[in-house]
């Protein structure tokens, strides 16, 4: 006891703040981490401590850290990670405890403020494949399979799943984010119950959006109002519909597709079929119906907006890297919602900075594009730099643009990314997913030897009139889709024909053949308060002002 007594004797505070505040690293991600940052973060969220402690606050943001970056391993094993390679400088063997009150002391307001720091656009203009003209491409999505531990809190704010064969053995979080296609970097990011619906965590990222962006997005994000929304942005959008709306035909382009309105907002529309042909002589067929707002058909072809889509599916690589490459497709580790809050924004830090280290390394070599950077090769580097812990000790590389971790990935670039498909099917014995009809695509992954996209004429005049009376009632009887189907283009062709007269909804329905008038009227009204029919007095309607000119 005399020995560490004298020994303590001889070290001065500054010498006891160093030791203490040593685990305080990330490796090399701490050069976009700083403990300046770090601290200026605490200290604005009243997390810092009000004694000098053995465990800092400082300590506990980069070890929550440390703990996204190992997520198959304890409290202790994380923490020897972080003094591994600090040899004398740090001495302190917390115990679990201590490291779980540390992480409760910080709570989760400091790892959201970090993490909308480092969110954000990543790569410059000039990289390879992140922009469409002069737009940066990004993508909503929501990922509703983050699970987490099946405790009595969790499921007090998330809920349990049902599935088709019972309930589901954990609860599941949605996670929405608004990624950044090219780089795969996320922009911003919402998460909370599955209950929620996808467009209603959307919307809370839309401040995000400028015009200086092109969205993607699949069907899920079709709604009139959401589109509207995303238009005043100011951003631009190329967005998925589904194949049951049928939009109205307001005018034709050269190309095939057709100017239509969606709510309030004028709108392009294109009807494509993508044939695909892969090396094993399988050939698959699928229809697209995309609407956007880039209306015009010359500097924007209709073929080349159908083949950008499919940037979209880039988000789904950035979930997949999320959940399976970073989390190792494990469950989350805390069991109440302030845990899970402080987890998912620090583990949306790490994967941020990943990928930030990633573009570093390819804009290093111009025209590399950041496609072909591995995430893995950059993960299993900044573990090792963590062990090594060279950017605290001094023997880093400092001050250098490309570190260890550039390097590793500047080492292993993969080679360019080749057309590929894959099934879109579940491999589980019992899905709790309903029946699907037999997936078209090859069972396997292949490569696309041929790839052709036919657009669709655009529905231009009304479909023939029914000559029997009765037909509609016998196809519904049948099962088959009666005629009334697509009534709303039918309408604005008959009432085209002679743009000044003014129609009742009954007039118009004797024309058309449609008997069930009073609901035909309830759908005049409701196109009316979509405008695009205008209502000059009750029960009559006449096109409106942008039909007419149109027409």
């Amino acid at each position: 006891m005399a020995d560490k007594s004298a020994t303590a004797a001889l070290l001065c505070p500054e010498d006891v703040d160093d030791a203490l505040l040593a685990p305080g690293h990330l490796g090399e991600l701490s050069r976009y981490l700083p403990v300046e940052l770090v601290d200026a973060v605490v200290e604005e969220h009243r997390a810092v401590e009000q004694r000098r402690r053995l465990l800092p606050s400082r300590i506990g943001v980069y070890f929550v850290f440390a703990l996204c970056l190992f997520p198959a391993l304890g409290y202790r094993r994380v923490w020897s990670k972080l003094v591994c390679g600090l040899g004398r400088l740090c001495s302190v063997e917390p115990s679990e405890k201590a490291l779980r009150c540390l992480r409760r002391r910080l709570g989760p307001g400091p790892f959201q403020a970090l993490f909308s720091v480092v969110a954000g656009p990543l790569a410059q203009p000039s990289t390879p494949g992140v922009r469409y003209r002069r737009w940066r491409t990004v993508a909503f999505d929501a990922c509703s399979a983050i699970k987490v531990p099946d405790s009595e809190r969790n499921r007090a704010w998330l809920g349990r799943i049902q599935a088709r064969l019972g309930w589901a053995g954990y609860p599941l979080l949605r996670l929405t984010t608004l990624c950044e296609t090219g780089t795969r970097g996320l922009l911003g990011a919402v998460f909370g119950p599955t209950s929620e619906y996808e467009t209603t965590y959307a919307r809370q990222l839309l401040p995000l959006l400028d015009g200086s962006m092109l969205l993607l997005a699949d069907r899920g994000y079709d709604a009139n109002e959401f589109l509207a929304d995303v238009a005043g942005t100011g951003a631009q959008f190329v967005i998925r519909i589904t194949a049951r709306r049928r939009p109205a035909v307001l005018a034709v382009l050269p190309d095939g597709s057709y100017l239509t309105r969606l709510g309030t907002l004028k709108a392009r529309v294109i009807d494509a079929t993508v044939t695909m042909k892969v090396d094993s002589g399988e050939e698959t067929r699928e229809h697209y119906r995309i609407a956007t707002t880039l209306l015009d058909h010359r500097r924007d072809p209709a073929e080349v907006l159908v083949k950008l889509y499919r940037e979209r599916w880039e988000i789904e690589s950035a979930y997949y890297a999320l959940r399976h490459t970073l989390q190792d497709g494990l469950v989350l580790r805390s069991k109440d919602r302030v845990g899970l809050e402080q987890q998912m924004w620090a583990q949306l830090t790490v994967y941020q900075l990943l990928r930030t280290a990633r573009v570093d390394a390819v804009e290093s070599q111009p025209g590399t594009d950041p496609d072909r950077a591995s995430f893995t090769i950059a993960l299993e580097t900044a573990r090792e730099q963590v062990v090594l812990a060279h950017a605290v000790t001094g023997t880093g590389d400092s001050g250098v643009l490309v570190g260890a971790i550039g390097r590793a990935v500047l080492a292993g670039l993969l080679p360019s990314r080749r057309p590929r498909t894959s099934p879109r099917i579940v491999k589980a014995g019992r899905s709790r997913y309903p029946s699907r009809p037999a997936e078209s695509r090859p069972r396997q992954s292949r490569s696309i030897t041929d790839l052709h996209v036919r657009l669709r004429a655009a529905p231009v005049s009304p479909p023939p009139l029914p000559t029997d009376p009765h037909a509609d009632l016998r196809k519904a009887a049948a099962g088959l889709r009666p005629m009334g189907a697509g009534n709303r283009n039918r309408t604005f062709h008959l009432m085209a024909a002679d743009p000044e007269r003014s129609w009742r909804p009954r007039e118009v329905a004797t024309a058309l053949g449609i008997h069930n008038t009073a609901s035909f009227a309830t759908q005049m009204s409701q196109w009316a308060a979509e405008g695009l029919l205008q209502k000059i007095s009750y029960g009559t309607y006449m096109l409106a002002d942008s039909w007419r000119s149109t027409s």
